[in-house]
């Protein structure tokens, strides 16, 4: 086919930020590399954005305010959605898929959120909502989990998926700072947001394993049901007594199919330095995949980004626009959630997981407390693993505690006891550990 008889997909834009401008860009750079691959052109015919001037764009797409005048129009096949943000946006997907057009979206917030309501409105309307671009940037996990990885019953997966809080966390170890100075830098380097509460208390790695694990195990999307806790309260301290114990801290987010359930959480977590995760830095992603067939593999590169997020947004566009070629109209995938597999399986409270802990516990220097504290771990069915007691010259010391595995409803138990002695003056600090067997 050549680029003379090869049909044309029309293509609309919805929000033209980073993310949306960066797919136009990448459209018009790769465009003959795409027209190669596919055998016909993609044309972006319309354009919504409140912001964009048009006499600063080579184009000829039409220009609108209003998103809306994007989904309605007859000759717009596919949707590329990058406004963010729930209204008007939800309704304009489910008007988009309504329609019986395709839909590409960034949106994680979206997909983890509402992707239930709206995954019923594609099927039914036999098109594709795809979200490639809403987990980890340009790395194609999506991708993997679905297509690559079908074969096998995944385990379980973890991975650092918010580059902000990876860049805060690789500053704080090797530099030994303070975690808001950090965060300063990092808003001033455009890596965190004016309001960063997304970042670093958890929320944007929440939504992104949501959707792998509804993926990965065949579940409905409960965003609701996923354990999150950020960075804020890491001190560089406890980064300090990771090292000292092998250990390295990452902000991960886990997500496991046990025999009693699945556990969805996402929390600092110390992992062994000698780990592959523990060594991805900076502004990097990284995820780890366990399949009862292939064993471990593991996914690395920029989870941000105009360039690498709309290398996955297009992609998706791609992979459309060859079904339309085909001549296919029922979605090529099953829908997340909607079609889960295991709607059956709960997910797990994170007073019922088990793992390993690290513990920091402030108290007075005087004789005798390690053997209480001691006393209250063991009354609660824990064992210690290692200890480090530093020797200050203050009033007051830390214990660090390494526990062997146990329930975390038991260590809550004995935190609580932990924190009532008279000799513990402050709030005692918990931090998982994980272990990732077969890496």
């Amino acid at each position: 086919m050549n680029s003379e008889s090869a049909k044309s997909i029309k293509l609309g834009i919805c929000g033209f930020g980073t993310v949306g401008g960066g797919s136009f860009a990448l459209l018009q750079t790769n465009g003959d590399e795409i027209l190669r691959r596919l055998g016909c052109s993609i044309e972006v015919c319309r354009i919504a954005s409140r912001s964009l001037n048009p006499a600063n764009l080579s184009t000829e797409a039409r220009i609108s305010a209003d998103p809306f005048d994007v989904v309605n129009a007859p000759e717009v096949e596919i949707v590329i959605e990058t406004m963010g943000g729930f209204d008007p946006t939800f309704e304009v997907v489910r008007q988009a898929l309504a329609n019986g057009k395709h839909v590409v979206t960034a949106n994680k917030a979206l997909i983890a959120e509402r992707g239930n309501e709206l995954f019923p409105v594609a099927e039914e309307n036999s098109v594709n909502l795809a979200y490639e671009s809403s987990v980890a940037g340009g790395i194609p996990i999506i991708k993997a989990l679905r297509e690559g990885l079908a074969a096998n019953r995944i385990d379980w997966l973890a991975g650092i998926i918010n580059g902000t809080g990876n860049f805060i966390l690789t500053e704080m170890a090797d530099k030994q700072r303070q975690f808001e100075d950090v965060l300063v830098e990092a808003q001033e380097l455009g890596y965190a947001e004016a309001d960063p509460t997304f970042d670093v208390e958890g929320i944007d790695a929440a939504h992104k394993l949501t959707i792998m694990a509804s993926i990965a195990f065949g579940i409905p999307l409960q965003f609701n049901k996923t354990y999150t806790e950020g960075i804020s309260q890491i001190t560089p301290e406890d980064i300090g007594f990771a090292k000292q114990l092998g250990y390295r801290i990452k902000h991960l987010g886990i997500a496991r199919c046990t025999d009693k359930g699945v556990q969805m959480r996402v929390h600092p977590t110390l992992i062994s330095r000698k780990r592959l995760l523990a060594r991805v830095d900076g502004v990097g992603n990284a995820i780890l995949v366990h399949g009862n067939a292939v064993g471990s593999t593991l996914y690395n590169g920029p989870g941000a980004g105009a360039a690498a997020t709309a290398s996955a947004v297009i992609a998706d566009v791609i992979d459309i626009a060859r079904q339309t070629l085909a001549g296919v109209r029922k979605p090529l995938q099953p829908a997340l959630g909607y079609l889960a597999m295991h709607d059956g399986l709960e997910v797990l409270n994170i007073e019922d997981i088990e793992t390993e802990y690290y513990l920091r516990i402030p108290v007075n220097d005087v004789v005798g407390v390690m053997a209480k504290i001691s006393s209250i771990l063991q009354d609660c069915d824990i064992s210690i693993e290692a200890v480090i007691q530093k020797e200050l010259n203050t009033k007051t010391v830390p214990i660090v505690i390494l526990t062997h595995r146990a329930v975390e409803k038991k260590l809550d138990t004995a935190i609580a006891a932990i924190e009532a002695l008279d000799d513990v003056s402050g709030a005692v600090m918990r931090i998982r550990v994980e272990s990732f067997d077969d890496e």
